[in-house]
């Protein structure tokens, strides 16, 4: 049923045809574009789930075995990403390869990242924001270097692409919220470190974790308004200013007073 519904957004990108949906649009941005970039077309109706896809190339979307494009390959990729933080957290490799090996061949992980769901998407970005926090407190002790930055910034890009798929995103920025604020009353109690260096510490942290995702929370926003120009489901759940720019709308450049 899901893959129904995710499968037509996808469409909907394809043909940039407006819709509404209450999941931000990341995830089926991501679909959609999977599906063009492997020759789907955009026709197929997804009206019910058993449909035969026949001709429609869906694979780009649903993902084959060994060569995986977007939702599929991040639902393997996960596995492998946990295996990094687990390594980091536990210094146990037989612990850490046990887990990736659970993740990867585990039935219902396999079977979610076979499918037209944002679910494996969501899981990608949600053990991605894991490991570059990971990562990132074990920089801790070369703050402000290169690598500091990057997986600092990376933590923040994962935290996006997490709300950007579903909002249940916002659980793992709980869990890196709660991770930052120990990390900078860790900072504080230290009594070798500056104010001037802890203020630093907590600027870098707002640009990193906060304006950043923010920023490009707002940006798939951006993109979405901008690829679905054209008339169709959605249109009813806003203004009639809004209906008059999208092309096929009855209201479409009709002159409305404000």
């Amino acid at each position: 049923w899901d893959e129904t519904h995710f499968g037509k957004m996808g469409s909907y990108y394809i043909n940039r045809t407006f819709f509404f949906d209450v999941h931000p649009p990341l995830g089926k941005m991501l679909i959609g574009l999977a599906g063009y970039l492997s020759g789907y077309d955009g026709t197929f109706p997804f009206q019910k789930p058993g449909d035969r896809y026949e001709q429609h190339n869906y694979i780009g979307m649903r993902g084959v075995r060994l060569c995986r494009l977007v939702a599929a390959l991040l639902g393997q990729v996960r596995g492998l990403f946990s295996l990094v933080p687990l390594l980091e957290l536990s210094k146990s490799l037989p612990a850490a390869l046990l887990t990736a090996f659970i993740l990867i061949f585990d039935t219902g992980c396999i079977t979610l990242s076979q499918y037209i769901l944002l679910d494996p998407i969501l899981m990608f970005f949600l053990m991605g924001a894991v490991l570059s926090m990971v990562k990132c407190n074990n920089c801790a002790d070369r703050p402000f270097s290169a690598s500091w930055w990057f997986w600092l910034s990376l933590t923040g890009v994962n935290l996006a692409g997490a709300m950007g798929v579903k909002f249940v995103g916002l659980f793992v920025v709980l869990l890196v919220g709660l991770n930052t604020i120990y990390d900078l009353w860790d900072l504080l109690g230290n009594l070798s470190l500056s104010l001037v260096m802890f203020g630093k510490h907590l600027l870098a942290r707002v640009l990193c974790l906060i304006v950043l995702p923010l920023a490009l929370y707002t940006a798939t926003f951006a993109v979405h308004f901008a690829v679905l120009n054209r008339s169709g489901p959605g249109d009813g759940f806003f203004s009639s200013a809004f209906q008059s720019q999208l092309i096929g709308n009855n209201l479409h450049n009709v002159s409305i007073p404000e």
